[in-house]
């Protein structure tokens, strides 16, 4: 089930626009930085990306305990769910259009449903993942110097067959898009540009063997509620009770930071329309650029 049409204008007119001019920022980077590897720049990405929409009216997801898959029997509980599972305003081509690059993605089959079909999950079920990619597909035909990263992290009631299903779409989506390269600091926009490369697979490491290996790395930038504080706020949801009062803390974190080899790499957070998420993170790599003219004159 794809999200309804008839609510799109609504959530249009409450949304508050994200900064023009980030689509295509990667292909726009200085030259300079076209070389860098893309584990050494700064990237913006979103947290539980798919989750601007979740299906009320689905079962409840096996990466919820049975007791709240018990409780959701109750049709009011699917709906302060929602109010929690919902941690972005932005569908993917909205996201990119604003300069995010990375997306953190979580998959589960539908139990009791026939066929191998996969979709985007967070406590409810959302759209199919096949949707997804083909709205980011058409996005990187648009925007032939874009690079995104998916990375698929967490996957529930999914056998061989699903996982070998899921390959395949991504393989059906996105052909030589998809970028094999294992040597991740060879991997640079311009290596991207002249293979004609788009998709990177993330690979997820800690920071000491980011430092020692030149791997990706996430910062994530998001709050995460405590049982004890959704319980005293049912009903206000995840973005009245913490993101917004905490975003000016979270972007000045963000603009405290560095990237290069042992600075961050990709940095996610929720709701990332809600303030300058992404161009902040975007005018990071504009330190490189000030390292490299330090460097330059000594």
């Amino acid at each position: 089930m794809s999200p309804p049409g008839g609510k799109e204008g609504g959530r249009r007119r409450r949304r508050v626009a994200m900064a023009d001019g980030n689509a295509d920022w990667m292909g726009s980077l200085p030259a300079a930085l076209r070389s860098y590897p893309l584990s050494n720049l700064a990237i913006p990405g979103s947290h539980d990306s798919f989750s601007y929409w979740v299906d009320e009216k689905s079962p409840v997801g096996p990466d919820q305990a049975t007791a709240i898959k018990r409780l959701a029997k109750i049709s009011l509980v699917k709906k302060i769910m929602k109010k929690w599972s919902v941690t972005q305003n932005l569908t993917f081509k909205e996201q990119l259009e604003g300069g995010i690059r990375y997306f953190d993605l979580r998959v589960s089959s539908k139990p009791g449903e026939i066929g191998q079909e996969i979709y985007f999950i967070h406590g409810l079920f959302g759209i199919k993942v096949w949707d997804g990619l083909m709205e980011i597909n058409t996005f990187l035909e648009q925007h032939p110097k874009e690079v995104v990263f998916l990375d698929f992290n967490h996957f529930y009631a999914m056998d061989d067959s699903h996982h070998f299903f899921l390959i395949n779409r991504i393989r059906s989506a996105f052909g030589s898009k998809l970028c094999s390269v294992e040597c991740v600091e060879y991997v640079t926009l311009q290596y991207m540009w002249e293979k004609e490369h788009q998709l990177l697979q993330f690979l997820e490491t800690t920071l000491e063997e980011r430092s020692r290996y030149g791997t990706f790395h996430v910062s994530q930038a998001i709050l995460t509620p405590r049982v004890k504080t959704i319980a005293r706020h049912l009903i206000r949801g995840l973005k009245n009770t913490l993101v917004h009062r905490n975003l000016p803390m979270i972007l000045n974190w963000v603009k405290a930071q560095k990237p290069g080899v042992m600075g961050v790499n990709i940095i996610t957070s929720d709701f990332v329309e809600l303030v300058d998420f992404a161009a902040t993170v975007i005018a990071l790599n504009d330190l490189l650029l000030e390292e490299d003219g330090s460097s330059s004159k000594s």
